[in-house]
């Protein structure tokens, strides 16, 4: 309904250029470029409960803005995340046990399949370490750059666990199967100029660089179709689980709903024309 729309133009108008107010994390919203970095310095930005319910409040927002075109995803200080804070659900053999089912449940596949839903381009910059949830949080993200000294770390099997965060998901098919088991199966440190070779992350970049490689990225992608950008997203999300027929049908019924917007006919004429398109975005 239009009334809906109106709400949500005056809500995005209202949000944008201002920086919201948390305590685990630094959101803001400007020139159609959504920021959100993970704010635990102290601790490589672990995630504990207090830091997901508000990274799940700044990705609702996100979504209900549609004034936002991209979003980017990072974290502050020397490290990217360490994934979950083992203090914030400490135990000792002989203890209680603690349902990491229900921590799953609760934070980690909400986390994962929101990012990987949202209708729009999502950057992760990587500028340190990222290590068991943290670094499956990045390889979540539909592109990942990382800074030279950055890492990836699939730590779960020093503590007896598996890769999750959508781990088992990922790993294989970004870099195969034989690279999976090494990294989950041993644990080792892989630094982000390897990840990049392998295919792990989509671009490795030196330190001092890292910060002006991803500004010019989301320019980039802010100014594009972002109609046409969420669409090729989940074109590629659903060809891991499509036949060949079905993957055909996917793309004709989305290319005839996009061939029927005006991001479309702009890119034409601005084609024809031999100038720069003005896509509407969403």
């Amino acid at each position: 309904p239009e009334g809906a729309h109106s709400a949500l133009r005056a809500a995005g108008r209202a949000l944008k250029g201002v920086r919201m107010s948390y305590e685990n994390i630094l959101f803001t919203i400007d020139a159609g470029i959504a920021r959100l970095t993970l704010n635990r310095p102290d601790r490589l930005n672990s995630f504990n409960d207090a830091m997901h319910a508000e990274v799940r409040d700044a990705l609702a927002r996100v979504k209900a803005d549609p004034s936002v075109r991209v979003l980017l995803l990072t974290g502050a200080g020397r490290g990217f995340c360490a994934g979950q804070d083992l203090g914030d659900r400490a135990v000792a053999p002989g203890s209680e046990p603690v349902d990491l089912g229900a921590s799953i449940d609760r934070n980690y596949k909400p986390l994962v399949l929101g990012l990987r839903a949202l209708p729009l381009p999502v950057v992760c910059a990587v500028n340190g370490v990222a290590a068991g949830a943290g670094a499956n949080l990045a390889l979540a993200c539909d592109l990942v750059i990382a800074a030279k000294s950055a890492s990836f770390i699939q730590a779960f099997c020093k503590i007896g666990l598996i890769p999750d965060s959508g781990g088992t998901y990922f790993l294989p098919r970004l870099v195969g199967t034989a690279r999976a088991l090494g990294l989950a199966l041993l644990g080792d440190k892989l630094p982000a100029e390897q990840a990049a070779q392998w295919g792990l992350i989509w671009q490795c970049v030196d330190d001092a660089e890292l910060p002006v490689v991803t500004d010019k990225l989301l320019a980039s992608l802010a100014q594009a179709s972002t109609r046409g950008l969420a669409a090729i997203k989940a074109a590629l999300q659903a060809s891991a689980g499509n036949l060949l027929p079905a993957q055909l049908d996917l793309e004709r019924d989305l290319q005839r709903a996009l061939g029927n917007g005006d991001d479309y006919c702009e890119g034409v004429a601005a084609f024809v024309a031999k100038r720069p398109p003005r896509f509407t975005g969403r």
